[in-house]
């Protein structure tokens, strides 16, 4: 398996970003990568961290809808993505955690504040991977993706 190349950036300043945060999603999107078949690909994504304000802008600006979310993917691109000619990786794209979010869904769920920045760090590799949840059975099916990779990594309710 090829260790992905995750860039992280944080932007908010209310929670505390860890290296063994940090540590915890690339483990994320390898196990992602590793399940779908990418294992062996050397693959490339961003995760910026975020305010609840500044992800309810963006949700905003690019899905017209005026509220806030946990997080957003942006996939660059639709199965056929770019390499970058510098290092050969795959650029999938980025993705967006509202940490305060995460926080308060965390507590709203019962389970810890890294399981649940996992789980939208699972969710939103599937999303850059081409997975959807519009409707019922493409959520179902997502859905299961999301437990068969969160149990590989330990990341369980």
């Amino acid at each position: 398996m090829t260790e992905p190349i995750v860039g992280f950036y944080n932007r908010q300043r209310k929670l505390t970003v860890t290296k063994q945060l940090d540590e915890l999603l690339l483990c994320c999107v390898a196990a992602a990568l590793e399940c779908e078949g990418l294992g062996d690909r050397l693959c490339e994504v961003d995760i910026t961290f975020v305010s609840s304000r500044k992800i309810r802008e963006l949700n905003r600006q690019f899905r017209q809808v005026d509220r806030e979310t946990d997080v957003l993917s942006f996939p660059l691109g639709d199965g056929d993505y770019e390499t970058d000619p510098e290092n050969g990786a795959v650029s999938l794209g980025d993705i967006v955690i509202s940490l305060e979010k995460a926080y308060d869904q965390a507590r709203e769920y019962g389970h810890s504040f890294e399981r649940e920045v996992g789980f939208l760090t699972v969710h939103s590799m599937l999303h850059l991977l081409g997975y959807d949840h519009i409707d019922e059975d493409e959520g179902d099916v997502m859905r299961e993706h999301e437990k068969i990779i969160l149990e590989r990594i330990g990341l369980t309710r």
